[in-house]
């Protein structure tokens, strides 16, 4: 069962997420996280960063899987709100511009933890 994270309105251009995220698609949780620490656009490997390891603490805390089996399966980028502002132009004039944000999803799957037996059945075991 995949697990998901998502970061939203994270202030980065979609497109300049989009190529660091396509480093990390498809690879373990482990060898994103060395890849995305050594990538030289630190703005947006630090976010995709944060999403992946999100996404592998909802895995481990939440869903029960085993941390060093995680691997991402899908990494998608889509643009989020604009933010209209205004830059100043020569002869007193104000041009617009957009300020894009990113909305960050990751998904990822790994082999689910044995279930432990219960405190109870181990008490009634000893006990005979």
């Amino acid at each position: 069962m995949a697990v998901k994270a998502i970061a939203k309105g994270v202030r980065i251009s979609p497109r300049k997420v989009g190529v660091v995220a396509a480093l990390v698609r498809g690879r373990t949780v482990a060898d994103a996280v060395t890849i995305l620490e050594h990538v030289p656009r630190r703005a947006p490997a630090l976010a995709i960063k944060k999403a992946v390891q999100s996404a592998a603490a909802n895995a481990e805390n939440n869903h029960n899987l085993k941390p060093g089996t995680l691997s991402i399966v899908e990494i998608t980028v889509t643009s989020g709100p604009r933010l209209k502002r205004y830059r100043p132009a020569a002869h007193g004039r104000a041009l617009p511009f957009m300020r894009r944000t990113s909305h960050i999803r990751v998904l990822v799957d790994g082999e689910e933890r044995v279930a432990k037996k219960a405190a109870a059945a181990k008490t009634e075991e000893e006990a005979k």
